[in-house]
Protein backbone atom coordinates (compact mmCIF):
# COMPACT_ATOMS: atom_id res chain seq x y z
CA UNK A 1 0.00 0.00 0.00
CA UNK A 2 1.53 3.50 -0.80
CA UNK A 3 1.95 6.06 1.32
CA UNK A 4 -0.86 8.34 -0.08
CA UNK A 5 -3.19 5.58 0.22
CA UNK A 6 -2.37 4.77 3.68
CA UNK A 7 -2.68 8.92 3.73
CA UNK A 8 -6.31 8.82 2.57
CA UNK A 9 -6.98 5.94 4.33
CA UNK A 10 -5.99 8.00 7.76
CA UNK A 11 -8.33 10.94 6.86
CA UNK A 12 -11.32 8.36 6.11
CA UNK A 13 -10.61 6.87 9.47
CA UNK A 14 -10.51 10.31 11.19
CA UNK A 15 -13.26 11.96 9.58
CA UNK A 16 -15.20 8.59 10.59
CA UNK A 17 -14.59 8.94 14.04
CA UNK A 18 -15.51 12.64 14.39
CA UNK A 19 -18.89 11.87 12.57
CA UNK A 20 -19.03 8.88 15.34
CA UNK A 21 -18.58 11.60 18.29
CA UNK A 22 -21.24 13.58 16.88
CA UNK A 23 -23.58 11.67 16.60
CA UNK A 24 -23.32 10.25 20.03
CA UNK A 25 -23.01 13.75 21.29
CA UNK A 26 -26.68 14.84 19.22
CA UNK A 27 -27.75 11.53 20.57
CA UNK A 28 -27.25 11.98 24.05
CA UNK A 29 -28.48 15.44 23.79
CA UNK A 30 -31.79 14.37 22.29
CA UNK A 31 -32.28 11.72 25.16
CA UNK A 32 -31.41 14.39 27.77
CA UNK A 33 -34.66 16.49 26.17
CA UNK A 34 -36.52 13.66 26.54
CA UNK A 35 -35.90 11.97 29.43
CA UNK A 36 -35.69 15.27 31.25
CA UNK A 37 -39.28 16.55 29.21
CA UNK A 38 -37.44 20.43 28.85
CA UNK A 39 -39.51 22.85 27.21
CA UNK A 40 -37.56 24.73 23.97
CA UNK A 41 -36.70 27.69 25.95
CA UNK A 42 -34.61 25.47 28.88
CA UNK A 43 -33.37 23.13 26.00
CA UNK A 44 -34.49 23.35 22.59
CA UNK A 45 -34.23 19.56 20.96
CA UNK A 46 -31.73 19.20 17.92
CA UNK A 47 -33.97 19.42 15.12
CA UNK A 48 -35.32 22.19 16.94
CA UNK A 49 -32.08 24.07 16.54
CA UNK A 50 -31.61 23.04 13.13
CA UNK A 51 -34.66 24.11 11.95
CA UNK A 52 -34.28 27.87 13.93
CA UNK A 53 -30.27 27.36 12.30
CA UNK A 54 -31.62 26.94 8.73
CA UNK A 55 -34.15 29.48 8.97
CA UNK A 56 -31.94 32.00 10.50
CA UNK A 57 -29.33 31.29 7.77
CA UNK A 58 -32.30 31.73 4.54
CA UNK A 59 -34.36 34.71 6.40
CA UNK A 60 -30.60 36.09 6.22
CA UNK A 61 -30.58 37.01 9.76
CA UNK A 62 -27.63 35.49 10.26
CA UNK A 63 -25.95 36.35 7.62
CA UNK A 64 -24.92 40.14 8.08
CA UNK A 65 -24.34 39.27 12.02
CA UNK A 66 -21.66 36.41 10.72
CA UNK A 67 -19.84 39.09 8.18
CA UNK A 68 -19.49 41.35 10.77
CA UNK A 69 -17.77 39.33 13.33
CA UNK A 70 -15.65 37.34 10.45
CA UNK A 71 -14.21 41.14 9.91
CA UNK A 72 -13.26 41.89 12.83
CA UNK A 73 -11.95 38.21 13.32
CA UNK A 74 -9.86 39.06 10.21
CA UNK A 75 -8.43 42.48 10.87
CA UNK A 76 -7.44 41.30 14.73
CA UNK A 77 -6.08 38.46 14.54
CA UNK A 78 -4.22 40.12 11.62
CA UNK A 79 -2.78 43.04 13.30
CA UNK A 80 -2.54 41.14 16.63
CA UNK A 81 -0.71 38.46 14.72
CA UNK A 82 1.57 40.82 13.11
CA UNK A 83 2.46 42.96 16.13
CA UNK A 84 3.52 39.40 18.08
CA UNK A 85 5.86 38.77 15.60
CA UNK A 86 7.87 41.25 15.74
CA UNK A 87 7.38 41.81 19.47
CA UNK A 88 8.42 37.69 19.61
CA UNK A 89 11.44 38.28 17.50
CA UNK A 90 12.64 41.53 19.89
CA UNK A 91 12.32 38.92 23.21
CA UNK A 92 13.91 36.14 21.64
CA UNK A 93 17.45 37.93 20.30
CA UNK A 94 17.24 40.91 23.14
CA UNK A 95 18.08 39.70 26.79
CA UNK A 96 16.63 44.07 27.08
CA UNK A 97 13.42 43.93 25.81
CA UNK A 98 12.92 40.41 27.50
CA UNK A 99 14.36 42.20 30.93
CA UNK A 100 11.83 45.29 30.58
CA UNK A 101 9.13 43.88 28.55
CA UNK A 102 8.39 40.35 29.80
CA UNK A 103 6.32 41.67 33.24
CA UNK A 104 3.82 44.17 31.47
CA UNK A 105 2.85 41.27 28.85
CA UNK A 106 2.46 38.70 31.48
CA UNK A 107 0.74 41.59 33.51
CA UNK A 108 -1.69 42.30 30.95
CA UNK A 109 -2.18 38.87 29.91
CA UNK A 110 -3.03 38.07 33.17
CA UNK A 111 -5.79 40.40 33.20
CA UNK A 112 -9.22 39.20 32.21
CA UNK A 113 -10.12 41.03 28.20
CA UNK A 114 -13.85 40.92 29.75
CA UNK A 115 -12.67 43.05 32.19
CA UNK A 116 -10.95 45.39 29.67
CA UNK A 117 -14.11 45.60 26.95
CA UNK A 118 -16.27 47.91 28.77
CA UNK A 119 -13.39 50.03 29.08
CA UNK A 120 -11.97 49.89 25.35
CA UNK A 121 -15.67 50.14 24.44
CA UNK A 122 -15.51 53.64 26.36
CA UNK A 123 -12.41 54.86 24.82
CA UNK A 124 -13.13 53.91 21.38
CA UNK A 125 -16.73 53.58 21.29
CA UNK A 126 -18.87 50.78 19.85
CA UNK A 127 -17.84 50.32 16.00
CA UNK A 128 -15.57 48.14 14.87
CA UNK A 129 -12.04 49.97 16.37
CA UNK A 130 -12.83 48.69 19.63
CA UNK A 131 -14.02 45.42 18.74
CA UNK A 132 -10.29 44.72 16.49
CA UNK A 133 -8.60 46.09 19.51
CA UNK A 134 -9.58 43.28 22.02
CA UNK A 135 -9.30 40.85 18.94
CA UNK A 136 -6.06 41.87 18.68
CA UNK A 137 -4.84 41.67 22.19
CA UNK A 138 -6.01 38.43 22.84
CA UNK A 139 -4.48 37.37 20.12
CA UNK A 140 -1.06 38.75 21.19
CA UNK A 141 0.25 36.66 23.97
CA UNK A 142 0.11 33.06 22.69
CA UNK A 143 1.72 34.18 18.90
CA UNK A 144 4.46 36.71 20.79
CA UNK A 145 5.86 33.42 22.93
CA UNK A 146 5.28 31.08 20.55
CA UNK A 147 7.69 32.93 17.75
CA UNK A 148 9.66 33.46 20.83
CA UNK A 149 10.42 30.31 22.41
CA UNK A 150 10.89 29.12 18.47
CA UNK A 151 13.10 31.75 17.14
CA UNK A 152 15.67 30.47 20.54
CA UNK A 153 15.45 27.22 19.51
CA UNK A 154 16.58 27.29 16.05
CA UNK A 155 20.12 25.30 15.77
CA UNK A 156 22.91 27.72 16.52
CA UNK A 157 24.84 25.51 13.90
CA UNK A 158 22.32 27.11 11.10
CA UNK A 159 23.46 30.61 12.20
CA UNK A 160 26.87 29.62 12.21
CA UNK A 161 26.72 28.39 8.47
CA UNK A 162 24.75 31.75 7.63
CA UNK A 163 27.66 34.05 9.03
CA UNK A 164 30.30 31.80 7.61
CA UNK A 165 28.75 32.41 4.05
CA UNK A 166 28.57 36.20 4.73
CA UNK A 167 24.72 36.50 4.84
CA UNK A 168 22.66 40.10 5.89
CA UNK A 169 20.91 40.08 9.03
CA UNK A 170 17.44 40.07 6.92
CA UNK A 171 18.98 36.61 4.93
CA UNK A 172 19.47 34.85 7.71
CA UNK A 173 15.96 36.07 9.48
CA UNK A 174 14.45 35.26 6.29
CA UNK A 175 16.55 31.97 4.55
CA UNK A 176 17.12 31.20 8.18
CA UNK A 177 15.63 31.93 11.82
CA UNK A 178 11.71 32.44 10.28
CA UNK A 179 11.87 28.81 8.73
CA UNK A 180 13.27 26.90 11.72
CA UNK A 181 10.98 28.28 13.58
CA UNK A 182 7.79 27.92 11.55
CA UNK A 183 6.36 24.88 13.18
CA UNK A 184 6.55 26.76 16.63
CA UNK A 185 5.31 30.24 15.47
CA UNK A 186 2.09 28.15 13.69
CA UNK A 187 1.44 26.28 16.91
CA UNK A 188 0.85 29.87 18.41
CA UNK A 189 -1.01 31.51 14.97
CA UNK A 190 -3.62 28.40 15.53
CA UNK A 191 -4.58 29.13 19.13
CA UNK A 192 -4.43 32.45 18.36
CA UNK A 193 -7.07 32.38 15.50
CA UNK A 194 -9.67 30.57 17.82
CA UNK A 195 -9.15 33.19 20.33
CA UNK A 196 -9.54 35.86 18.31
CA UNK A 197 -13.40 34.41 17.82
CA UNK A 198 -13.64 35.07 21.08
CA UNK A 199 -12.09 38.51 21.42
CA UNK A 200 -14.86 39.42 18.77
CA UNK A 201 -17.59 37.94 20.95
CA UNK A 202 -16.71 39.86 23.79
CA UNK A 203 -16.16 42.79 22.29
CA UNK A 204 -19.80 42.61 20.53
CA UNK A 205 -21.26 41.86 24.14
CA UNK A 206 -19.70 45.07 25.12
CA UNK A 207 -21.80 47.04 23.33
CA UNK A 208 -22.30 47.01 19.18
CA UNK A 209 -24.75 46.97 16.68
CA UNK A 210 -24.25 44.12 14.57
CA UNK A 211 -21.98 40.40 14.90
CA UNK A 212 -22.67 37.26 16.55
CA UNK A 213 -22.35 38.34 20.29
CA UNK A 214 -24.60 41.00 19.59
CA UNK A 215 -27.20 38.49 18.67
CA UNK A 216 -26.36 36.55 21.61
CA UNK A 217 -27.66 38.96 23.34
CA UNK A 218 -30.67 39.54 21.06
CA UNK A 219 -31.75 35.75 21.52
CA UNK A 220 -31.78 35.47 24.91
CA UNK A 221 -32.40 38.96 26.68
CA UNK A 222 -34.79 40.52 23.98
CA UNK A 223 -36.29 38.15 21.83
CA UNK A 224 -35.76 34.95 24.63
CA UNK A 225 -35.34 32.94 21.71
CA UNK A 226 -33.45 30.01 23.16
CA UNK A 227 -33.33 27.97 19.13
CA UNK A 228 -31.54 30.82 17.73
CA UNK A 229 -29.04 31.32 21.12
CA UNK A 230 -28.49 27.84 20.23
CA UNK A 231 -27.92 28.61 16.12
CA UNK A 232 -26.01 31.60 16.73
CA UNK A 233 -23.66 29.68 19.17
CA UNK A 234 -23.15 26.66 16.28
CA UNK A 235 -22.64 29.09 13.95
CA UNK A 236 -20.04 30.56 16.12
CA UNK A 237 -18.67 27.08 16.64
CA UNK A 238 -18.44 26.30 12.94
CA UNK A 239 -16.21 29.29 12.48
CA UNK A 240 -13.85 28.97 14.88
CA UNK A 241 -13.33 25.21 13.58
CA UNK A 242 -13.39 26.44 9.84
CA UNK A 243 -10.46 29.01 10.76
CA UNK A 244 -8.43 26.56 12.85
CA UNK A 245 -8.66 24.41 9.51
CA UNK A 246 -7.66 27.48 7.19
CA UNK A 247 -4.55 27.89 9.28
CA UNK A 248 -3.21 24.61 9.63
CA UNK A 249 -3.51 23.49 6.14
CA UNK A 250 -1.39 26.65 5.70
CA UNK A 251 0.91 25.36 7.92
CA UNK A 252 0.83 21.56 6.37
CA UNK A 253 1.67 23.67 2.79
CA UNK A 254 4.28 25.63 4.12
CA UNK A 255 6.27 23.44 6.59
CA UNK A 256 5.69 20.15 4.38
CA UNK A 257 7.12 22.46 1.44
CA UNK A 258 10.23 23.51 3.29
CA UNK A 259 10.76 19.88 4.97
Amino acid sequence: MTAARVHRRGRVIDIAWVVLAAAVLVSAWKAIVVVGDYPAFILPAPEVVARRFAGAWTSGLMTGHTLTTLSEIAMGFTIGAVVALLTGYLLARSRLAERLLSPYLVAAQATPVLALAPLIALWFGNGAIGKVIICSLIVFFPVAVATMVGIRQVDVSLLELGRSLRATRLQVIAKLEIPAALPAIFGGLRVGITLAVIGAIIGEWSGGESGLGVLINLARASLFDIPLLFATLLTIAIIGVALYLAVLTVEHRVVGERS
